[in-house]
């Protein structure tokens, strides 16, 4: 199975389709993967209750390979910033950690998400998080107690703290990214936007890590770029052998 990592930079409008389009159709990958917010910017909010979708636009939509997308989505009242894994239904993760301080303002703005799971699709047992879920401890416990075959991470991580001639963010992001994929034995897709916003520039480095670990394939930083990666089944089950409860 191929996957690809669509590192686009969005516009600040609900007018993104057009460009999601234009990476589906370049690539012959059987999922494609946009970054959080994707369809929407990141720095959305007054413009939140105007711009934000319902589900049902998605489930009009028709491609012919799986795709993953960022969205705020109305639901119930409440607006929620959710990834979407869209095939021949839709599945949403609303996010649950909000980030509330510093030049983040989420809480603000979206409700947040009730938890995690895991859903099937043709990579096996699926799970997907937005950007700060990662950085909890729930996180790592979740895919360390349900192993699934694939994790799929979808961010707007703006750049900070450069310190010689490396970011701190991507040092961080790096580590946990590779820790949920060790304690899992999964396969981890981060794909990260780029692009400038209200001050705030996304430094991009989307990645795939590999059951052990190891990075496979990565993007340039602050560029747009389409990459792929064969994923190989078989590592996948090897890892979790390995990681059996005697």
């Amino acid at each position: 199975m191929k996957i690809a990592l669509a590192q686009i930079r969005p516009k600040l409008s609900p007018d993104n389709l057009e460009k999601h389009l234009e990476y589906i159709g370049t690539s012959d990958a059987d999922l494609v993967i946009f970054p959080e917010l994707s369809m929407n910017g990141y720095k959305i909010k007054d413009a939140l209750l105007e711009d934000a979708f319902e589900i049902e636009f998605f489930k009009k939509l028709k491609f012919n390979k799986d795709v993953v997308l960022g969205a705020a989505i109305k639901n119930g009242g409440k607006i929620y910033n959710s990834a979407l894994y869209i095939n021949n239904d839709v599945f949403v993760h609303n996010k649950v950690h909000l980030p509330t301080y510093g030049v983040f303002e989420e809480g603000r703005f979206f409700f947040a998400g009730e938890g995690f799971c895991t859903f099937e699709t043709k990579f096996g047992k699926t799970c997907m998080f937005v950007c700060e879920d990662v950085f909890s401890g729930d996180a790592l416990n979740f895919v360390s107690q349900t192993k699934p075959d694939l994790i799929i991470v979808i961010a707007a991580s703006p750049a900070r703290e450069f310190g010689e001639g490396k970011l701190l963010i991507e040092e961080q992001w790096d580590s946990l990214l590779k820790s949920m994929a060790i304690l899992s034995g999964a396969y981890v897709l981060f794909c990260n936007r780029v692009g400038f916003e209200d001050g705030l520039g996304f430094w991009g480095g989307s990645r795939v890590i590999n059951p052990k670990g190891e990075t496979e394939v990565k993007a340039e930083y602050f560029e747009e770029e389409l990459i792929e990666c064969e994923l190989n089944h078989n590592l996948t089950i090897t890892q979790k052998y390995f990681l059996r409860k005697s």
